[in-house]
């Protein structure tokens, strides 16, 4: 059976808690979200027909600064799912030591489903239902699955509306014409390039060498292919949700994504390219798998099978908790991902702070303090593990959980 995402948040806030040694009541406090909204959200198709479709945003943890968390648009948001990303953002905005806790939001709709029209309709009608809840010093929504800088362009415009004046700081992920922060876009895939290659580092594995398979060729897994390419790695399969491209010679990223862009449904097919399906490609004899996807595609079924050495979680929950004890049992290495996909995150909170300050950073300013950031964190979450023997996603909750909770005890219990 797969874990699903809310099972899988769980079985390892009890795994840090166990070795935090918390007492029942902290972990109690920790594991239940702060606040979970579900709401009605009527959309007005273009034919007059009226759908009422259903969104969530949940604040899982407020203790160290206001909530931070994506909105997706697909159609198995649900709430489990939800709280799920929201308490592994808390972790991740902790790790990497920023003043954020953990939200999440998201629509259950597919979002090609629509027309541009009903798209925008239906985003300002879901940020009207969360209004009261989100903020610059509330909560903070992002981009996730199936949305842009243009979804949260019209988050921002219908709250700056709503409130009298322009907010630039209630959204990040925004273009840079209203308020965006530089290197936003390629920032969560960074984030995965810099943690990778610390990873090799500590390996002895020459990036040079290394073979590379990227499960998603979307907007994450799509640049960080790119960037682990411009590395020096051979990136030999990329897929997405029609299927994959895999050539035993290597493929070029940027082809491939000049591909995808110009309206090609799929890289499967690409020319000069054997197809593969999703599941062949986890498989593949690499040395790095990126699995940048969605939850749960690695489980304790699959995971004997695959032969990479070190795979990084480009997306969130990629290797359930039961595929992890398989793969630390043939000696494999996890980046986690609260830390391998925590550029994203670092980055808006980047972006927040600019816009607070209405002052912009050039995008190699950006790209630079990323690296600082993601390196520091990479080196916090290897010392532990080496020094207590864990793995680096115990020793990444770990810290992730430990600053959270001693937030919690600096702070005390309101009456």
């Amino acid at each position: 059976m797969v874990e699903s995402a809310w099972e899988s948040a769980q079985i390892q806030l009890a795994h840090a808690a166990q070795e935090l040694r918390l007492d029942d009541g902290t972990h109690e406090l920790l594991r239940m979200p702060r606040r979970s909204i579900t709401v009605s959200v009527p959309l007005t198709r273009t034919d007059g027909r009226v759908e009422v479709l259903t969104g969530y945003r949940v604040q899982h943890n407020l203790t160290r600064g206001p909530a931070k968390g994506g909105t997706r648009f697909h159609p198995a948001t649900d709430l489990d799912e939800v709280r799920a990303l929201a308490m592994w953002m808390t972790w991740k905005c902790a790790l990497v030591d920023i003043p954020f806790g953990g939200a999440k939001g998201g629509v259950a709709v597919d979002p090609h489903a629509l027309t541009r029209t009903e798209l925008e309709r239906l985003t300002r009608r879901y940020v009207s239902e969360i209004l009261p809840v989100i903020g610059p010093e509330k909560d903070i929504p992002a981009p996730d699955v199936g949305t842009d800088e243009q979804i949260m362009a019209w988050m921002m415009d219908t709250y700056s509306v709503q409130s009298g004046y322009t907010v630039r700081g209630v959204v990040t992920g925004k273009p840079v014409s209203i308020g965006g922060s530089r290197g936003r876009g390629g920032a969560t895939s960074r984030g995965v390039q810099y943690t990778t290659l610390c990873a090799l580092r500590d390996l002895e594995m020459d990036p040079h060498d290394m073979r590379v398979a990227v499960q998603g060729f979307g907007k994450v897994g799509g640049l960080a292919a790119q960037y682990l390419h411009d590395a020096g790695c051979t990136v030999v399969a990329v897929s997405d949700s029609k299927g994959g491209a895999y050539s035993a010679r290597g493929l070029d990223p940027v082809a491939l994504l000049r591909h995808r862009r110009s309206g090609a449904p799929s890289v499967a097919g690409y020319p000069g390219t054997d197809a593969i399906t999703n599941e062949e490609l986890l498989e593949l004899d690499v040395d790095v798998l990126v699995p940048a996807a969605l939850h749960g595609v690695i489980t304790e079924e699959n995971a004997g099978r695959v032969r990479a050495r070190v795979i990084v979680e480009a997306a969130n929950g990629p290797v359930t908790p039961s595929a992890d004890a398989v793969l630390a049992d043939r000696g494999a290495t996890v980046v986690p991902d609260v830390l391998a996909n925590a550029g994203g995150v670092a980055v808006s909170y980047f972006e927040w702070v600019q816009d607070l300050a209405a002052y912009w950073w050039s995008e190699d300013e950006v790209n630079e303090r990323l690296r600082v950031l993601m390196e520091r964190a990479y080196a916090e979450v290897a010392s532990l593990a080496a020094a207590r023997g864990l793995s680096l996603r115990r020793a990444a909750q770990v810290i992730g959980v430990g600053r959270v909770a001693e937030a919690h005890r600096t702070r005390g219990l309101y009456p």
